[in-house]
């Protein structure tokens, strides 16, 4: 968010609405926030505009679409330089199957979302994308068996 963006109670009923339901109308927003539609259009025009709402994304079962497993990698670099580092999480995030990439700090320097069909094609996800990268140390795997999203404002 740019540091001069300021946000009124309005801007933030309208942004949680839209992060339960992205799918809501103009006139659904409007109503709900009391406002006429035109002000309403022209308040969710102006939070794009300012960089504050991003996008509306679907939320997708991934079992529906052949994509049964999910795992968390948690990846170790070696080489540490900025350059590197933002190469690698850029091309990590360029994975189709790759749902998150996280750059953290701790044990692990990168998290991976990754989505996949099964135990083989995770295991040619992990080594045609990580191990044969040369800056990564380790990766460590976990596989997901069940979770929760909250996509709502805190």
């Amino acid at each position: 968010m740019a540091n001069e963006t300021h946000l009124d109670r309005t801007d933030f009923a309208i942004l949680r609405l839209l992060t339960k339901d992205a799918w809501l109308s103009n006139k659904q927003i409007a109503a709900a926030v009391g406002l006429a539609p035109s002000s309403c259009h022209e308040r969710i025009k102006s939070l794009r505009a300012r960089g504050v709402l991003l996008g509306a994304h679907a939320e997708v079962n991934l079992e529906a679409i052949g994509l049964a497993l999910e795992a968390v990698l948690f990846v170790q670099l070696g080489k540490l330089e900025a350059g590197a580092v933002d190469d690698f999480v850029k091309s990590t995030a360029a994975i189709p199957e790759v749902r998150s990439v996280f750059l953290v700090s701790g044990r692990s320097d990168l998290i991976v979302d990754v989505a996949v069909r099964d135990m083989q094609h995770l295991k040619e996800i992990i080594s045609k994308h990580f191990n044969r990268h040369d800056v990564v140390l380790r990766v460590e795997t976990s596989v997901v068996f069940d979770s929760r999203r909250q996509h709502s404002l805190p």
